[in-house]
């Protein structure tokens, strides 16, 4: 691992456990502490959402043409402002205004951040920089919202105003960390003849495995992260009597399982065909929605309806591992040479519509219409193994299986065949 993938690495935990202080109280803070109500609370939440949906097209277009390392400097002090003026903030304007700020810079990070791993890796090296890379994010999300915790006093708005301010210092301190990589040359939008954004647009829709692959990705995000915080727990709650204490434990179980098994998972799936690991996935994340469905409409103890539910979530977590290596080097391949930050952008906006609309969806399902709920979704998880068939159709050799590449290089032992196996992924 090289010097500027170190710093990255040591981005992406700052980023995590900052954001790990303060999104688990977002909700508390602006009903209860600020007093403002669940109404705006609930306006605030779609706020990041929407300042996310409005952000990221931009977003691809500016790292194609600056890279990846200005986009995400300017993301990083948009946020660091944003939380500052979030934690003082009082009024209904103010709040929703601080969480613009603050959204927007947090949807822009991820792409920027996914580009420069692209940027900073090879082929050889990808899978294993995108699975720490989410190893580190779990982890820092973990330890921040635990340390946060402890921290947070409902009665006492100040706690709350140093827990953003933290956030905001580790954003700030990632900027001056990140300022001092030094990112090899890529080209860029205007190095390349006879390129424009629209061209741009058009080449990525054309691209019918991105397209497919962005059609994949709203379900998958859509029937796993898109209910994790809001159908799945309203279910847990109302059909199988989980307590809070109980949910907070099944939250812990997903990322434990994520940073205990996501290098023993990448061993596994490093030589196997991608579209068949998502494929895979998805027959994973059934069986968690029929264990959770146990859990809601089984007839067993209290202590068994809470062992099932907290499994789920842990099985959720196996199959997320198993995702990080996999889709985002995908991703990073089937963009063409100086187009990584718009195809990236494009397949954050598609995350960005699954976990707006998911919560939206499931939310309502999962607390009142518990056996329909649980069907739909395990039906989603079987459509995600069945896309991901599909989708193997449209992918190259080298793009399905990363590793010929690899092969191909060591067999020739010839920079032309570096070349070859690019230009045929």
């Amino acid at each position: 691992m090289g010097a500027a993938m170190r710093r990255i690495h040591v981005g992406n935990a700052l980023s995590a456990f900052g954001l790990g202080f303060t999104v688990p109280y977002l909700y508390v803070y602006v009903a209860q502490v600020r007093g403002l109500g669940a109404v705006t609370a609930g306006l605030v939440l779609a706020v990041f959402a929407v300042a996310a949906l409005v952000v990221l097209p931009f977003a691809g277009r500016a790292i194609v043409r600056r890279g990846p390392l200005p986009v995400l400097l300017a993301a990083l002090v948009t946020a660091a402002l944003g939380a500052l003026s979030l934690g003082v903030a009082s009024g209904t304007a103010a709040v929703l205004l601080s969480a613009s700020a603050l959204g927007a810079g947090q949807a822009v990070m991820q792409p920027a951040l996914a580009t420069m791993i692209v940027d900073c890796s090879s082929a050889e090296t990808r899978s294993r920089a995108f699975a720490m890379q989410f190893f580190l994010q779990n982890l820092g999300l973990g330890v921040g919202g635990l340390i946060g915790g402890h921290l947070v006093d409902t009665s006492d708005a100040a706690s709350f105003t140093l827990l953003f301010a933290i956030e905001a210092a580790m954003f700030l301190l990632l900027v001056v960390v990140m300022a001092t990589v030094r990112m090899p040359r890529a080209p860029r939008l205007e190095q390349t003849p006879g390129r424009s954004d629209r061209g741009s647009w058009k080449q990525l829709l054309g691209n019918r495995a991105m397209v497919q692959l962005c059609v994949l990705g709203f379900v998958l995000f859509f029937a796993c992260y898109g209910q994790f915080e809001s159908g799945l727990s309203a279910y847990g709650v109302e059909a199988a009597g989980i307590s809070t204490s109980a949910l907070g434990t099944a939250l812990a179980a997903n990322t434990m399982m994520i940073v205990v098994a996501q290098f023993a998972v990448l061993r596994f799936v490093e030589r196997r065909r991608r579209s068949r690991v998502i494929a895979a996935v998805g027959l994973v994340w059934a069986v968690a929605w029929a264990v959770a469905g146990y859990a809601g409409l089984g007839h067993g103890s209290q202590a068994m309806a809470t062992a099932a539910f907290v499994s789920t979530y842990a099985l959720f977590g196996l199959g997320e591992a198993m995702l990080s290596p996999t889709v985002a080097p995908l991703v990073a391949d089937l963009a063409p040479e100086g187009m990584a930050g718009q195809y990236n952008s494009a397949f954050a906006l598609v995350k960005q519509l699954a976990l707006a609309v998911g919560p939206a969806v499931g939310g309502p399902l999962g607390a009142s219409l518990h056996a329909p709920y649980i069907v739909a979704f395990l039906l989603f998880s079987l459509g995600v193994t069945v896309l991901a068939l599909r989708l193997g159709r449209q992918l190259t050799e080298v793009q399905d299986r990363p590793w010929l590449a690899r092969s191909r290089v060591v067999a020739q032992g010839g920079a032309s065949s570096t070349g070859q196996a690019r230009a045929h992924a």
